[in-house]
């Protein structure tokens, strides 16, 4: 543990240069555990819940600094799969190469997925997708 710990200055002066909130966060809940408030308080100071603080203070004490760093997040898997992906692509190349096509829009993109492959999706899910899948400007 002794490896891990750092002074309450050095801490306050990561916090100042901190730009993540999230991770200023969790360096002000170390700092307060180091000056012996209780997990309960601290949460309670930082309004976040004492699962996170628990979590933070553990992850600190094992893992120092590094522990507090975020992981990646992989969210939800796509409810497409790779060959709907590819085709949805394809129905959008497609489109956009007609001269006579109007440049396809989220609504109609949501339309096609939900008849093509029974997938309902929020248009905000659509435009990720599109985004994921490298159209930038739709």
């Amino acid at each position: 543990m002794d490896n891990y710990c750092h002074d309450n200055l050095a801490l306050n002066q990561l916090i100042r240069k901190e730009k993540n909130a999230r991770m200023r966060l969790k360096l002000l809940a170390v700092l307060h555990f180091q000056d012996g408030k209780s997990r309960y308080q601290i949460a309670s100071y930082l309004k976040v819940s004492r699962t996170s603080v628990n979590r933070w203070i553990s992850n600190y004490l094992s893992n120092g600094l590094h522990g507090l760093e975020e992981k990646k997040h992989t969210g939800r898997p796509s409810a497409l799969s790779t060959a709907q992906r590819s085709k949805l692509t394809n129905f959008i190349d497609s489109s956009n190469k007609n001269p006579h096509s109007v440049k396809l829009k989220g609504p109609e993109i949501q339309k096609y997925i939900s008849s093509e492959f029974g997938i309902e999706y929020e248009i905000s899910s659509i435009y990720k997708i599109l985004e994921r899948l490298g159209y930038n400007n739709h």
